[in-house]
C-alpha cells in the first residue's frame, strides 16, 4: 500500500488497467492471477519454470510476477500470460542503464547471469522465449504499439488532470459552503 497517493499514482493505475484490458483482448478472456483461468495459467507458468526464478533459478521464497515487457507507461507491456514469468524478490528489481532507464528483460537476464557460463544464460533466455511463444504473447506491429502508447499517454494525462481539477473544485466548494467562523 502506498504511503502517499498522488495524481500520478491514479494515472499510473489507469494506464495499468488499460494495459490489462488490452492484454485480455489478445488472450481472449479475463486474466487475473488470483482466481479462475488466470490463476490456473499462473500456476502452469510457475510449473513450467520448475517453481524457480526465470532469471536466477533460485527456489527461495515465494515467486513474484515479472512482466518481461514492463507493465508501465514507458514500455507498455501487456498483462498477458505470455508476458509474465515467476521471479524471486531480488530479480524483480530491474536494472537501469546509464541513462537511468530500465533495461529490457534480456539485458536484465544477462546481468543476473554475469559470471556464469554463457550457455547458462542462453538456456535461460531460450526457456523464457519458449514461454512467450507457448502463451502466444502478441507480436505487436509498430502501429499497434504506437496506438497503445498514444491511448495510454492520453489516459495518463487525462486522469492526472481530472484529479487536479477535482481538488480545485473541492476547494471552491469548501470555500463557498463551509462556515469557518463557527
Amino acid at each position: 500500500m502506498a504511503v502517499y497517493n498522488t495524481p500520478f499514482d491514479a494515472a499510473n493505475t489507469a494506464v495499468r488497467s488499460f494495459l490489462t484490458s488490452v492484454g485480455e483482448h489478445y488472450w481472449g478472456r479475463k486474466f487475473t492471477t488470483a482466481s479462475g483461468a488466470g490463476q490456473t495459467a499462473w500456476k502452469e507458468i510457475c510449473a513450467d519454470f520448475g517453481g524457480a526464478c526465470a532469471y536466477c533459478e533460485t527456489t527461495d521464497g515465494p515467486m513474484q510476477i515479472e512482466h518481461l515487457v514492463m507493465f508501465n507507461r514507458t514500455e507498455y507491456g501487456l498483462h498477458h500470460p505470455g508476458n509474465i514469468v515467476p521471479v524471486c524478490k531480488a530479480c524483480n528489481k530491474r536494472c537501469k542503464d546509464d541513462t537511468k532507464c530500465f533495461v529490457g528483460w534480456r539485458d536484465h537476464l544477462a546481468r543476473v547471469c554475469t559470471g556464469l557460463p554463457p550457455s547458462v544464460a542462453a538456456a535461460r533466455q531460450a526457456r523464457i522465449e519458449q514461454h512467450i511463444v507457448k502463451f502466444s504473447y502478441p507480436n505487436l506491429s509498430p502501429q499497434e504499439r504506437h496506438a497503445i502508447r498514444v491511448i495510454a499517454e492520453s489516459l495518463y494525462e487525462n486522469v492526472k488532470t481530472e484529479v487536479v481539477k477535482s481538488l480545485a473544485l473541492y476547494e471552491k466548494l469548501d470555500e463557498a459552503f463551509v462556515d469557518r467562523t463557527a
